[in-house]
């Protein structure tokens, strides 16, 4: 039985609920709704205009509906009146098909079918900058390779306290934070989980990082690339498929410990990893991190080439440990929904095609891409990579042709509107119009 919203309110002391979605953009969109209102609004959904979202639709068309979802509940820790709810998009009594969550919910009802479900973890990677993102916040922060700079770090203790307690209190399970590789940047982990869970809290993290940041006096940024000659945002995801408690990636008997189930699953991902990319890599700005040069710290530390490797980060993928795998591609600026969503549906195609992915490669990829010419390398530009999505049959049959003519249009008007202004040059300092249209990605 579905979790009453009042009753919780009344015993949390909730005053307020955030009623939430994302859209195709990746952009959060939320309605504040009173506890007394809530009841109405968990049975029939709060309102809004969709056309007024990245959603392709028109003036004309009826309102869409956000559906709460009740388990996705989180009271804010920062101030508990108020509890933020994902939701899912509703029209004319169906599920609006466009909406990622709903997306993603498809692709793992469509893994179930095989009764497997996936689990995931994110590394979030962000920086702390000044409030018109021309520069980062710590001045000090200057070394050319400050990758855990303790002093850096703890320049910033009470924020990155404020934002692990904040998890430990919602029950997250954060592990470690660290200053990351390029100076202004930081990580902060917690413990994988359900795929559409770990979703729902990716897009409440970003939230939370930047809402927090704003209440010390700073800015954060999942942009990919704000900084032409430091290392970019990633978002690595961490990934398992499991049937109950077992982990169907898992064989101890392989070299990498991983299964014929995980290879076939890498081997989707591979494959797809093109036009997936117009998921992972969502942005203009994406693509000054892919294919980049080199950085102050020496390395972009984002792949180039479609490859897998043992515990090598220079590959697209890496097998850390037994049992899963890390998907280097995406950037900060990746739709925490449509994340997951691409991995499943790349994920089946590899398991319904037993999808062999190839030996692994052990080199220094950054240095040593030149010896392996017919490597697949993923796309240089966004415009690349969104003809790569419009013309895979494999993601359209996944996500429905629809949708992928949606997000299609959608990513062109984006293009167009840029190219009015400027040019791409991963040379060349990133643009202004890189800045206004991705800082707070």
């Amino acid at each position: 039985m579905s979790k009453n919203l009042s009753k919780i309110a009344k015993q949390k002391k909730i005053k307020y609920f955030l009623i939430s979605f994302v859209d195709l953009f990746g952009v959060l969109r939320s309605k504040l709704v009173p506890a007394q209102a809530i009841a109405d609004m968990q049975k029939n959904g709060a309102g809004f205009a969709g056309f007024a979202t990245w959603l392709d639709m028109t003036p004309a068309d009826t309102d869409m509906f956000a559906i709460p979802d009740p388990d996705s509940l989180i009271q804010l820790p920062w101030n508990k009146e108020i509890g933020w709810l994902a939701s899912d998009l509703w029209m004319g009594g169906k599920p609006v098909d466009a909406s990622p969550r709903v997306m993603l919910k498809k692709q793992i009802s469509m893994l179930s079918k095989k009764n497997l479900t996936m689990k995931s973890g994110v590394e979030c990677e962000y920086f702390l900058i000044s409030q018109d993102g021309s520069n980062i916040a710590d001045p000090r922060d200057i070394q050319s390779k400050p990758c855990y700079d303790q002093s850096a770090l703890m320049r910033r203790y009470d924020l990155i306290k404020e934002i692990c307690d904040s998890m430990i209190e919602m029950g997250w399970g954060p592990y470690q934070n660290d200053h990351e590789d390029a100076n202004g940047q930081f990580e902060m982990n917690w413990d994988y989980a359900d795929c559409l869970v770990t979703a729902d809290r990716h897009v409440f993290f970003k939230y939370m990082v930047k809402s927090l940041a704003e209440k010390h006096g700073l800015r954060a940024t999942f942009m990919p690339k704000p900084f032409q000659n430091l290392t970019g945002n990633g978002c690595h995801a961490h990934i398992s498929v499991w049937t109950e408690k077992n982990n169907k990636f898992l064989d101890n008997g392989d070299r990498y410990g991983l299964s014929k189930v995980a290879y076939n699953f890498l081997g989707g991902i591979m494959k797809l990893a093109r036009p997936l990319s117009a998921f992972f890599n969502p942005t203009i700005n994406s693509y000054r991190r892919i294919n980049a040069p080199p950085t102050k710290s020496g390395a972009s530390w984002s792949p180039s080439s479609i490859s897998y490797s043992g515990n090598n980060r220079t590959h697209m993928i890496r097998i850390p440990d037994p049992g899963r795998f890390e998907l280097r591609l995406m950037d900060g600026s990746v739709n925490p929904y449509l994340l997951q969503a691409g991995i499943i549906a790349a994920g089946l195609n590899g398991l319904n095609n037993k999808l062999d992915p190839g030996e692994p490669l052990t080199c220094n990829m950054y240095e040593d891409y030149k010896n392996y010419p017919n490597l697949a390398k993923l796309p240089n530009e966004i415009d690349e990579a969104i003809k790569e999505l419009e013309d895979s049959k494999e993601i359209t049959e996944a996500f429905g042709e629809q949708v992928i003519k949606s997000y299609v249009k959608l990513k062109n008007l984006e293009i167009n509107d840029f190219f009015k202004e400027e040019s791409f040059d991963k040379n060349s300092p990133v643009t202004d119009w890189e800045k206004n249209n991705t800082l707070d990605c």
